[in-house]
């Protein structure tokens, strides 16, 4: 599958490539450190959709309100349509993700949720995925109280995954996708 999106991530990256200057000046590709299995950190690959911002550490509650500001239009268009995931592949590809499982946190929050959030750290049991059952049945995790019910949702996924959730996982994400629905 990662090597099936490889060339439409190529072909994203060369327009990008002549847009962003424009739309959304600066660097294409966004890479952040995150947990994956087993609690290694590793770089995940996205497009970027933010304007550039000094390096700070600061609470989750904070950092959602100051990003909201920094998302650019063209950044706006690529979370909604999900654009932005695509160079997830890459992390696929290199065996740091799958295509489903637990979506896997910023370190520094997931740092955090470790010590605050029961039944967290069952995520770290599976590689994290560019999908999974959290994003499809509870959307974007925004907040503590979102982000506990997201850690129910990772905890269910890594209890009861068979090829009967992911291909539901799978089709449901494709539905999101095509319709927009539950987009942020």
């Amino acid at each position: 599958m990662a090597a099936i999106a490889l060339p439409f991530i190529g072909f994203v990256a060369c327009a990008l490539l002549i847009i962003n200057p424009f739309l959304n000046p600066g660097p294409i590709f966004f890479r952040q450190e995150r947990l994956g299995q087993y609690r290694r950190p590793f770089l995940v690959w996205k497009f970027r959709t933010m304007r550039e911002a000094a390096k700070t550490t600061r609470p989750r509650s904070a950092e959602d309100a100051l990003e909201v500001e920094r998302i650019t239009p063209l950044g706006r268009l690529l979370r909604h349509s999900r654009i932005d995931e695509l160079p997830n592949f890459i992390n696929v590809m290199n065996g740091e993700m799958t295509v489903i499982g637990p979506r896997p946190d910023s370190s520094d929050h997931a740092k955090q949720y470790l010590r605050s959030i029961p039944h967290y750290a069952y995520r770290y049991m599976v590689k994290p995925g560019i999908t999974g059952l959290a994003q499809v049945e509870a959307g974007y995790a925004e907040g503590t109280v979102a982000t506990v019910q997201k850690a129910h949702y990772d905890q269910l996924y890594v209890e009861t995954s068979c090829g009967r959730l992911d291909l539901w996982i799978a089709l449901r994400t494709a539905y999101v996708v095509l319709t927009g629905t539950g987009a942020k």
